[in-house]
């Protein structure tokens, strides 16, 4: 597909197909408010794949700029899947100059793990050295 272009505007993205995206198509953000994917896109560094001036794909990197990232709500459309586009986009992602220059860049993935692999990500290193809390946000507790 010689009509993909992929972008950092954020100017460019289509906040309503993101949202039905991931409200509906995801498995780790059913039921997001609109406003929370705004916040969460205004306080990120967000990528967008489109096919002429359609949005197709997105990707959103939490970030201090400098030595920590976490990648996120990365996604294809389903129609666009295994067309080899995930793995260019991930490509574009990771030679943005931001991402290049992190120490460390985290994604968490349920499926995905291939795709990953093959950009450069591993299994955690040090897995004993990392802990989290999870909390239930006030928009998922009814789900």
């Amino acid at each position: 597909m010689n009509n993909i272009s992929y972008s950092t505007d954020k100017n460019k993205l289509n906040l309503q197909f993101i949202h039905d995206f991931l409200c509906n198509k995801s498995y780790w953000a059913q039921g997001l408010p609109f406003a929370t994917l705004k916040t969460a896109i205004d306080n990120s560094v967000c990528f967008g794949v489109f096919i002429e001036d359609t949005q197709i794909g997105f990707a959103r990197l939490v970030t201090d700029r400098v030595s920590f990232g976490y990648l996120c709500d990365v996604f294809i459309d389903e129609e666009y899947r295994n067309q080899g586009i995930a793995s260019k986009f991930m490509c574009y992602i990771l030679e943005n100059e931001i991402v290049k220059q992190l120490k460390r860049l985290n994604l968490v993935t349920t499926d995905a793990h291939e795709l990953y692999k093959k950009v450069g990500f591993s299994l955690l290193k040090y897995p004993e050295r990392h802990m989290e809390i999870l909390n239930t946000p006030s928009w998922q507790l009814g789900q």
